[in-house]
């Protein structure tokens, strides 16, 4: 026994300097790495406020640094908010960046969707999901999809809690009515989630959840959360539930779809302005099999569909409701900028207010408003709905900051702290300010993707960008148009912690009528 005991301290002393000095070889530590807890502490002790913590460390270590977590965790990362970086890995080196096996276990709710995948499986993705948006069909069936819920759900919602006299969490309604929206889009189906009820839709629920178990993972180490998911219980019992209930929405939705497509098929009669995507995916994966372009990366079509559909739905969905929560909150407490937005309306469309009552702008028609553009990419700049972007190298490489990476070196992209730099947007980084995107001549000013970088940049760089921009111009100059948003004195906008920059309590407001508009 004693020769035992003898062993093990020595061995358990051995392995205590072992990591000690080896982790002293960091040469850019963010923090203080203490023995075991590594550099864990002071975040913990700061997660109130993370990102704002994140982008004040970046800014002291020049903005690239390395996190060590706790010992044999194998939670470190290489984080940086370095533009010449980010340009580097996301375009420069592209194929030499990829999410890597470990993303995919983190996202597997994701599937092999085009968010999770790399290399050929990835750009196959790609293509067929660019060839949809890119179409005119598609761009006149989301307008139409928009208007019709904005018309019949968003607006009778708004007026039922201005009759009310009543507090509402604005960042709950944008959610009910992006999801709606997205089912609209990639399902062709209307859950009704926004309703003056304001009900409790299963399949809206558990697609929340799920996404909400996804920070977890990210927050306690890998073998920890793989006990707890083969255990089925705490976090992970609850994403699994969550994702039988979305999965079995999923599947149901494309089993009736391939009976209406069939249908079509028989008839001959479809009209490709009426088009959803999950039909439109359809049809063309049946085409592929007609002309003999099977896809061995594809093997199973349900579950292909099935991870479209999802990835889908997080591109359109979180994403949308992060940027207009977000911009209401600005927009709420910066008058100056609400009534500039409101001139440009009133100058390209007339003061009537009953002509304006209640009126969606199609997406030609909000191409004009220059100053609500950049009013928008002043609030994605400042709250990217994705703060946090992950990759992985292939092979050892240098990055121009100078620090090298190895295939083991996980890397953090902050995108939020790259929104607050001086260096990049000047001494007023801080300020919400529109006017720094538009140009003398009245124009928005171009600013790289490896900069500005809410829509990802590089290959990857959002597919449905230009059409994100339109759909949230829509709903914000309908809403200007008739309320005055007051955000609950002593509301605190506090972002939560989740992949998507979202507002932890959501956004407080009592809503007015805009009067003499």
């Amino acid at each position: 026994m004693a020769i035992f005991l003898y062993v093990s301290i020595i061995v358990s002393s051995f392995c205590y300097i072992y990591y000690f000095f080896h982790r002293r070889l960091c040469k850019t530590p963010l923090l203080i790495d203490w023995p075991i807890l590594g550099m864990l502490p002071k975040v913990l002790w700061n997660l109130y406020r993370i990102h704002d913590f994140v982008t004040d460390i970046l800014k002291q270590q020049g903005r690239t640094g390395e996190f060590m977590g706790p010992w044999f965790t194998n939670m470190n990362y290489l984080v940086t908010s370095d533009p010449m970086n980010v340009h580097h890995i996301m375009s420069k080196s592209f194929d030499n960046y990829v999410k890597g096996s470990e993303f995919r276990d983190i996202f597997q709710i994701f599937g092999d969707g085009i968010f999770t995948t790399d290399s050929e499986t990835w750009r196959y993705h790609r293509s067929l999901l660019l060839s949809l948006v890119k179409n005119r069909s598609f761009e006149i069936f989301l307008e139409k999809t928009i208007q019709k819920k904005v018309e019949a759900s968003l607006i009778p919602v708004l007026e039922h809690v201005l009759q009310q006299r009543v507090e509402v969490d604005l960042q709950d309604i944008f959610n009910r009515f992006t999801f709606d929206n997205i089912c609209n889009i990639v399902l062709g189906y209307d859950p009704n989630c926004l309703s003056i009820e304001f009900p409790e839709v299963a399949c809206e629920k558990a697609f929340n959840e799920a996404e909400e178990s996804l920070f977890y993972r990210h927050a306690v180490p890998k073998s920890v959360w793989k006990l707890l998911e083969r255990l089925q219980i705490g976090q992970e019992r609850k994403m699994s539930e969550a994702c039988k209930v979305f999965d079995q929405f999923i599947y149901s939705c494309i089993a009736s779809k391939r009976e209406e497509i069939s249908k079509y098929n028989k008839s001959s009669q479809i009209d490709e302005a009426q088009l959803d995507l999950l039909s439109a995916l359809m049809m063309m994966r049946e085409q592929e099999q007609e002309k003999g372009q099977s896809q061995t990366l594809l093997v199973n079509d349900d579950k292909f569909l099935r991870d479209s559909a999802f990835n889908l739905f997080v591109a359109g969905r979180d994403t949308i409701t992060s940027a207009l929560t977000w911009f209401f909150w600005l927009v709420a407490t910066h008058p100056l900028v609400e009534t500039k937005i409101l001139d440009e309306i009133k100058e390209n469309f007339g003061s009537n207010n009953d002509e304006m009552k209640h009126k969606v702008l199609g997406i030609e028609e909000v191409k004009k408003l220059v100053y609500l553009h950049g009013a928008l990419c002043e609030s994605l700049r400042l709250f990217p709905p994705i703060p946090f972007e992950r990759k992985q190298p292939i092979k050892s490489d240098i990055l121009p900051s100078g620090h090298h990476v190895n295939p083991n070196t996980m890397i953090l992209l902050s995108l939020y702290a790259m929104g607050r730099y001086e260096e990049i947007w000047g001494k007023d980084c801080l300020e919400f300010k529109p006017e720094r995107w538009i140009s003398e001549k009245g124009g928005i000013i171009h600013v790289p993707s490896y900069k500005f970088i809410s829509f990802n940049a590089g290959p990857r760089t959002c597919l449905g960008k230009d059409l994100s921009f339109m759909q949230i111009k829509m709903v914000a100059a309908s809403i200007l148009c008739n309320y005055h948003i007051h955000v609950v004195e002593g509301h605190q906008a506090i972002p939560s912690h989740s992949i998507v920059l979202l507002m932890k309590d959501g956004l407080r407001v009592r809503i007015t009528k805009r009067e003499g508009f």
